[in-house]
């Protein structure tokens, strides 16, 4: 059974860093992996996303500060997020899908095909 499992969230304070992970099983070579993030009564809004053709993306937000990869070997991709800000601060999901269109990977109304249950990610002033 396909599924995707978060892993890295926690508290930091500003500046700070974190690498989060996200475990495929069931899948992995051919789907694009990327992250989103929703924080309190805002809509989820992309962050980075990383496709199987190799093309990565980021939001202006986080261009520079964060850098997502992949390990094929270990079916797992990674964010690290780097000189955190408290604006940084929501629930952080890993999606998969076999698009490799921006314009998809990007669209948080886009029906992905596969999200994750969410990590925690607090960055303290």
């Amino acid at each position: 059974q396909a599924q995707l499992v978060e892993s890295g969230g926690g508290l930091v304070q500003a500046g700070g860093s974190l690498r989060l992970s996200c475990a495929a099983s069931g899948f992995f070579r051919f789907v694009s992996i990327g992250w989103f993030r929703q924080a309190p009564g805002k809509e989820r809004e992309f962050v980075a996303v990383k496709t199987w053709t190799g093309s990565t993306y980021y939001a202006d937000s986080v261009r520079g500060r964060f850098t997502i990869s992949r390990d094929n070997a270990k079916n797992t991709v990674y964010l690290q997020m780097n000189n955190l800000k408290p604006e940084d601060t929501a629930v952080y999901y890993c999606n998969a899908d076999r698009s490799v269109s921006q314009r998809d990977l990007v669209n948080p109304r886009y029906d992905m095909e596969y999200w994750g249950k969410g990590t925690q990610v607090t960055v303290s002033s």
